[in-house]
């Protein structure tokens, strides 16, 4: 109960920090409260700035006319494709790499060298081979989130106590069994630590490939807004994105939970 009470009071805390964080970006962007301390005409910070009233006014807007929706959902079904696809195979080659000392070893120099590409210039590569729809997106993604999980399941596999091991061998288990009773719980952790990343990192993948050549998305709205000069609608679409990132990765909180009921808590082990 007293945990409960702790983050009910954080949330509060958290909401009361973004109403002032709103309250601020007003006051410091309306020309009638402060005069211009920075810009020769207050009406620039609104212009550079933008101004929340607005932002929040088009963000109304875009869902009352029914416009955000085909764009949100282009941009959510290849954020969400990049990121299922882009953990299966971080976790596939990650547990094969981990698992295989001798493939892990061969691969080990072109595998870092990929890592230490600037994958966002893969964008116009990936728009000649797969074209300008959903496809070309989801590769960019994929190779955003690839490497994230792949890395963290590698070391996840490679932290298994050798102790834990041998005591599984002696007691007749196999490979098979191994890698589901004590490969995969070790690795599973690590998984989420790195998915929670690779949810905002699927986004990026999306939205850069829609700056590059789209007709639809959430990214192609902010980049007809830049080309306007409308810092307002700009905004408001970082402002989704950013919402629906966030829902995404409380989603994949909810579904860590679940499945590491048996992890303890923070300070559980302490107690016992």
């Amino acid at each position: 109960m007293r945990n409960r009470s702790i983050m009910r009071h954080l949330r509060l805390w958290q909401w009361l920090l973004l109403v002032v964080a709103f309250l601020v970006w007003y006051v410091l962007t309306s020309p009638t409260l402060l005069p211009a301390f920075y810009f020769d005409s207050p009406d620039k910070a609104a212009f550079f700035f933008g101004e929340p009233q607005k932002v929040l006014l088009q963000i109304w807007q875009w869902f009352a006319s029914g416009e955000i929706y085909l764009h949100l959902g282009v941009t959510l079904l290849e954020t969400v494709l990049a990121f299922a696809i882009g953990t299966v195979f971080g976790l596939g080659v990650g547990l094969w790499l981990a698992l295989s000392p001798s493939a892990g070893a061969l691969l080990d120099p072109y595998i870092k060298a990929a890592n230490s590409m600037p994958r966002v210039i893969l964008a116009p590569i990936f728009g000649v081979w797969f074209g300008l729809g959903i496809w070309s997106k989801v590769a960019l993604g994929v190779t955003l989130v690839f490497f994230i999980v792949f890395f963290n399941v590698y070391q996840g596999v490679k932290e298994v106590s050798p102790v834990v091991l041998a005591n599984a061998r002696m007691l007749g288990a196999n490979q098979r069994q191994l890698l589901r009773r004590v490969y995969l719980p070790s690795a599973t952790s690590w998984v989420f630590s790195s998915l929670h990343n690779s949810v905002g990192l699927a986004f990026v993948g999306a939205v850069v490939g829609e700056y590059l050549g789209s007709s639809r998305g959430v990214g192609y709205l902010i980049l007809q807004a830049e080309g306007t000069f409308d810092i307002n609608a700009v905004i408001a679409g970082v402002l989704i994105l950013t919402a629906f990132a966030l829902a995404l990765d409380g989603l994949v909180g909810v579904v860590e939970r679940r499945l590491l009921v048996w992890q303890p808590q923070a300070g559980e082990t302490e107690k016992m």
